[in-house]
């Protein structure tokens, strides 16, 4: 069991499946550079580590890839402008996500937190459009500080400003990347069994625990 003070939960793969329109902005940029389109399964090994990293992973069709940069340079404003419209258009909360929040928000003098390595342009759109925006304290996007996940500091920033101790809190995420960033930050993290993790089975970093839907939330946390 956990005894947090202070949760905070990733976005994309925790709280909602954001790939449908991240696939339809990466297929559309495709068409417009006259490159072949990339399709859900891959774009769904893809995201994750902000869309720049989506981007050029798309134009070089690989996870490690790395385009050149006249070629960035073209594809990154029409990327940009496409998820602008097509923020949240066919991202849907994952099944058990309203339940979860719901349950925590249940919990006497928890504070709930988001961190999330999204630019904050697209982040708060995608949860107000999806009515979730009101549920936390804090908000922390991927441009809202000089580092993002893996580095520990937009965990140690939320912390500092809910007035809550790194061991009081919990990390919920779906990626290595929340591994790292809970463990180099002094935090649990538990992780969803759904994300978004290059592929990779969640487990094979050794979260604290892992959970197939937030529903299970109410088995894990105590106060």
């Amino acid at each position: 069991m956990f005894k947090p003070k202070m949760v905070l939960i990733d976005v994309d793969g925790t709280l909602v499946d954001s790939v449908p329109d991240l696939t339809f902005c990466v297929d559309e940029m495709m068409k417009q550079l006259e490159m072949p389109v990339r399709g859900e399964a891959a774009v769904r090994q893809w995201v994750g580590n902000g869309v720049q990293r989506l981007t050029e992973r798309a134009l070089t069709n690989d996870l490690d890839g790395y385009p050149d940069a006249e070629l960035f340079a073209r594809a990154m404003p029409i990327f940009m402008e496409l998820y602008a419209e097509n923020t949240s258009k066919r991202s849907r909360l994952y099944d058990g996500v309203v339940e979860g929040l719901d349950f925590l928000q249940s919990c006497e003098g928890l504070k709930i937190g988001c961190v999330t390595n999204k630019a904050e342009q697209f982040t708060l759109p995608l949860l107000t459009d999806l009515g979730i925006v009101d549920r936390f304290e804090i908000i922390v996007s991927g441009d809202s500080l000089p580092e993002k996940k893996p580095h520990p500091m937009p965990l140690l920033h939320a912390a500092e400003k809910l007035g809550v101790k790194p061991e009081d809190s919990v990390m919920i995420g779906d990626s290595k990347s929340d591994v790292k960033a809970a463990r180099a930050a002094g935090f649990k993290i538990i992780c969803m069994t759904y994300g978004y993790n290059h592929g990779e089975d969640i487990r094979h970093y050794h979260p604290d625990a892992v959970i197939d839907s937030m529903t299970e939330l109410a088995t894990l946390i105590t106060l």
